[in-house]
């Protein structure tokens, strides 16, 4: 096969040169690995949403889908009491998101004033905000979280400084509850938030089903705030790709306009609507992983490990001993896989998805035999 010829570099923009891509959790090649580290929910789709997924698949595949989801964007509005005018469902919810920063945020070339062109997101949370920032050439703004990962105080008072929160950045971006941390951030805090930002605040409920409080009151409440929500990480979808957000029907509009046309594919919208019809089989799913959570948890903290209080389905830990990177690489080596992140200030730690009560089992049994057989600090 010949190789290819060198290319011209200025064929490609300096922007895209001097890109980082998003870089996502390992993919295992390997058979027989404990896959925990992307946050996918260890049980599988409701028995109905797979007969529904598998009756689609016939002569209709020569046919476009609802272009924008119709169906399925009229039961979410029926499930949180709200027009269908604003909801708008993406190819997972990474798809609004890059949707948003296209909308909202100016490009800082060429913008007189730099919040206009500001994406605000807090630190450490989900790293593809700054991606996304960096791929529409706009500025970022990382808000460092309190300790223990609290969230920040914001006041109306807050200065447009470096590290404080700024209440009129272009859009700010708020995972709740936040990963990689787990930790779950209150709806009067999440309130407070709100009021005293003036740009369009997102608040990324990816992980929301495991947690105490959900804020989508808050997007029928404040015409600037949206809720985003995902199939994935709860509704055991991610192989579908399929999100959706909820807000101002305004703002919803504005995401429509320069959404791709037919962005989610029919049977991701086949089988989201069987989820709906079947979301009590859901709920039972989301107590198993809640109470597998916490079983985890006192278990690695009576093993030394530090734990933050997570409300998600996945817990952020500082293993006792050797680094985490060591961890990390002991525990794949035993045909588990769990995150780490390079990122300073949370080198030190590993984020644990919650798998079956078999992989928690298999999981511990190997953290105590390492705990037996390695060195410790």
């Amino acid at each position: 096969m010949p190789r290819p010829q060198p290319l011209p570099r200025s064929l490609v923009r300096p922007l895209v040169q001097g890109l980082h891509a998003y870089v996502p959790g390992e993919q295992p090649r390997i058979r027989g690995l404990i896959k925990l580290n992307t946050n996918e929910n260890p049980y599988p789709p409701s028995p109905r949403v797979l007969r529904a997924t598998r009756a689609a698949v016939d002569g209709r595949f020569r046919l476009y889908p609802n272009p924008t989801s119709q169906a399925l964007r009229e039961r979410l509005a029926a499930l949180h009491g709200c027009d269908p005018s604003q909801v708008l469902v993406g190819n997972g919810s990474d798809e609004v998101l890059a949707l948003a920063v296209r909308a909202f945020v100016e490009p800082e070339a060429g913008c007189s004033k730099a919040s206009r062109a500001t994406v605000q997101y807090l630190d450490p949370s989900y790293s593809l905000y700054p991606v996304l920032a960096a791929i529409h050439g706009a500025r970022t703004h990382a808000v460092p979280l309190g300790p223990d990962f609290a969230l920040p105080a914001i006041t109306a008072s807050t200065r447009t400084k470096r590290g404080g929160w700024m209440k009129d950045a272009a859009l700010s971006l708020v995972t709740t509850p936040n990963a990689p941390s787990g930790r779950g951030f209150t709806n009067a805090e999440l309130d407070h938030l709100c009021r005293n930002t003036r740009g369009v605040v997102v608040l990324d409920e990816a992980y929301v089903d495991f947690a105490r409080e959900h804020a989508m009151d808050l997007a029928l409440k404040y015409p600037h705030v949206l809720v985003f929500r995902t199939f994935s990480k709860a509704y055991s979808l991610c192989f579908q790709r399929v999100g959706y957000c909820v807000g101002h029907p305004e703002l919803i509009e504005a995401l429509d306009r320069i959404r791709d046309s037919y962005n989610v594919n029919g049977l991701g919208q086949v089988a989201a609507l069987a989820t709906l019809d079947d979301l009590p089989y859901y709920r039972r799913n989301f107590k198993r992983v809640v109470t597998s959570r916490e079983r985890l948890t006192r278990s690695l903290t009576d093993l030394g490990f530090s734990v933050v209080p997570s409300q998600t389905n996945f817990i952020f830990v500082r293993p006792p001993g050797p680094p985490a990177e060591s961890w990390l690489k002991s525990l794949r080596e035993n045909r588990i896989l769990v995150r780490w992140f390079r990122t300073p200030g949370i080198s030190d730690r590993l984020r644990i998805t919650i798998g079956s009560d078999k992989e928690v089992d298999r999981l511990l049994q190997v953290v105590r035999k390492l705990l037996r057989t390695r060195p410790q600090r």
